[in-house]
């Protein structure tokens, strides 16, 4: 049997039952949820960054042969 107890101001609230079982499934898909958002951040956040790599490390290598190919000296 499942029983949250809940005390706010002295006061004390015994959820049991179907109310019980209905508050652990929602509080277990709030959770997931969260879970989902968290790891859709960080794999946003790593194609984000190696996509800038990707573009960043060739355009600084075609920049260094052109600075060097047109320099004086």
């Amino acid at each position: 049997m499942q029983r949250y107890v809940i005390t706010r101001n002295g006061k004390t609230t015994v959820i049991e039952g179907w109310q019980a079982w209905l508050l652990s499934a929602a509080l277990l898909f709030g959770f997931w949820l969260l879970f989902v958002l968290v790891c859709l951040l960080f794999i946003g956040a790593s194609i984000t960054i190696a996509l800038l790599l990707l573009l960043l490390i060739p355009a600084l290598g075609i920049a260094a042969l052109l600075g060097r190919a047109f320099s004086r000296g």
